[in-house]
């Protein structure tokens, strides 16, 4: 104890100058770490507030002073790493571009809609406080320059879509040696295969203007494939007007290659439409191939029933209007439902009585046909309803200049073919397959055997119904919704019917798809009125060789 006393204050003192040297080093490591991370923070703060400054200061002064001065504050801008920068000088670019007369000016962007944008915040404007900014006004030269900048700023874009863009748009606009420089700068490092493509076009384009022989002709070689409709034109006026007899011979021999390229392109173009109209007569006839190939009642309300499909996808989108993206997706079902409801009150309440009586069951739907148009007027009116498109069904898919295919007819053709192979599977592996299949061979003996033929033709007859009213749904999305909406396709279903074969869903597809094609390949010629007479015609003229169509039906009760 006596000689811990002696030690205790040489101890504590040395704890004591430990405990201070330990939490003098952490305060100098906290102290070092929090002097470095708040000063790189703030270093990069103020690089970005900086260039923000720059921003707003260099699109201000944009609108005032002489016109020199302007195009040199454009070029400024134009280097600014700002994605806004783009838009500004376009705005000038186009005479879109709106700014107040003042030391510190509101500018602003107007679009075609007449509504204005703040160029620096991106807000919206009132229309109250549009009434001081004025266009702020360009001269052709600073249009030319504007148009450089733009060409420069669109060329190192991140996306190939938009340099791709930007080459065709100077294309058609027009190259000169400024933007010749670019693109051929650009070539150098360009990545995309399709944008360096355009790129070599539009420096052969500038080529054919050369003094030297043979550069136009190397000029007229590189552009022999290219569908630019700016390309043929240059093309045609050497072709016509030139004074060098080999470069006009070989210009000729380029637009010839092109021409032939863009004829196979047509032919292309004309085979989808005429699929795109196939699918759509298919999807229409599907439902009465069953209802009178297997069931043998002609239904001439089969076409109020797809409108019955094109007026639930109508009300669908007035139930959900901020879910139009996802509307179709509630409508093929809803439409299937209460088609199919309809179609087997039809067939409970009047053609259950009027089987084996083929132009009674006629008579009868065409009664039918007439209450449902009567009845959509009343409970819509008898103006068209307009159906909005998903935005994901909207536009083109652009394969090349000469060649795009709309989304929407695409994405039909896909359905349809996706309802056809859902039928053909539910016709062929499952038990009311099975049993639709009995009763339309042999009536009689499928009672015998215990199927309840009433049920059967219930549910049949429901099923067609409701393939009709998913077609209504396909419909709705290529015209407008209307009372009549079913009548410009009845006539073309039993038409598809009878040429595929009476029964035989495979013959219905393959009709469906001939007569689209072939009406699509006599339209240029004989006009859309011409073209149905004429495929009617040949229509008549091939069932006189063939009563049965295509895929007759096989087996014992094909003579029936």
């Amino acid at each position: 104890m006596q000689l811990f006393g002696q030690w205790q204050a040489p101890l504590i003192l040395l704890l004591s100058l430990c405990y201070s040297a330990s939490g003098f080093a952490q305060d100098s490591s906290n102290t070092a770490t929090a002097d470095v991370a708040p000063t790189e923070i703030h270093s990069q703060e103020t690089h970005a507030a900086a260039a923000e400054n720059e921003f707003d200061s260099l699109v201000k002064a944009l609108t005032q002073g002489s016109l020199p001065k302007r195009a040199q504050t454009a070029k400024k801008l134009g280097k600014l790493d700002d994605p806004r920068v783009a838009s500004v000088i376009a705005a000038l670019q186009q005479g879109n571009l709106y700014a107040e007369k003042s030391s510190n000016p509101v500018v602003a962007i107007a679009d075609k809609s007449g509504n204005y944008t703040n160029a620096i915040s991106g807000e919206k404007i009132a229309a109250d406080a549009t009434n001081t900014l004025k266009r702020v006004p360009i001269n052709n030269s600073m249009r030319t320059q504007l148009r450089t900048i733009l060409a420069a700023l669109n060329l190192n874009d991140k996306s190939a879509a938009v340099r791709l863009d930007a080459v065709n748009r100077m294309i058609a606009d027009g190259v000169d040696n400024d933007i010749i420089s670019l693109l051929q700068e650009r070539q150098k490092t360009e990545p995309d295969d399709d944008v360096r493509t355009a790129i070599t076009a539009a420096v052969a384009l500038m080529n054919l203007q050369s003094s030297d022989q043979q550069v136009r002709l190397d000029a007229i070689t590189i552009l022999r494939g290219s569908l630019q409709q700016e390309v043929r034109t240059a093309l045609q006026e050497i072709a016509t007007n030139d004074a060098d007899t080999k470069v006009k011979q070989q210009a000729q021999f380029a637009l010839d290659s092109i021409e032939d390229r863009i004829a196979a392109y047509r032919f292309t173009e004309n085979v989808f439409f005429g699929l795109s109209l196939g699918s759509v007569l298919l999807l229409s006839a599907i439902g009465l191939s069953i209802t009178f190939g297997v069931m043998g009642v002609i239904n001439m309300a089969h076409g109020e029933l797809m409108m019955i499909g094109a007026y639930v996808t109508w009300v669908v989108q007035q139930l959900f209007p901020n879910q139009i993206a996802y509307s179709l997706m509630i409508a093929i079902p809803a439409a299937f439902i209460v088609a199919g409801l309809v179609g087997i009150a039809i067939e409970r309440g009047v053609i259950r009585f009027l089987y084996g009586r083929p132009l009674e069951t006629l008579l009868a739907t065409f009664g039918i046909s007439l209450v449902l148009q009567q009845a959509a007027r009343s409970i819509f009116s008898p103006l068209n309803r307009a159906v909005e498109l998903p935005e994901w069904m909207s536009g083109s898919l652009v394969i090349n200049p000469v060649l795009s295919i709309t989304y929407n007819r695409l994405y039909i053709f896909i359905f349809s073919l996706l309802v056809f192979f859902a039928l053909l599977a539910i016709l062929k592996k499952t038990t009311l397959g099975l049993k639709v299949r009995a009763v339309s061979q042999n009536r009689a003996m499928a009672r015998a055997v215990g199927v309840r033929a009433s049920w059967v033709d219930a549910m049949t007859f429901g099923l067609g119904s409701g393939i009709a009213g998913i077609a209504g749904v396909a419909l709705s999305q290529l015209t407008n919704v209307g009372p009549n909406l079913g009548q410009a396709y009845i006539i073309d279903s039993f038409m598809v019917v009878v040429f595929g074969g009476v029964g035989n869903l495979w013959g219905t597809l393959v009709g469906a798809m001939g007569l689209g094609i072939i009406n699509k390949f006599l339209e240029p010629y004989a006009g859309a009125v011409l073209a149905k007479v004429l495929v009617l015609v040949l229509l008549i003229l091939f069932i006189q060789k063939r009563p049965k169509g295509i895929f007759p039906q096989k087996g014992r009760a094909a003579a029936d």
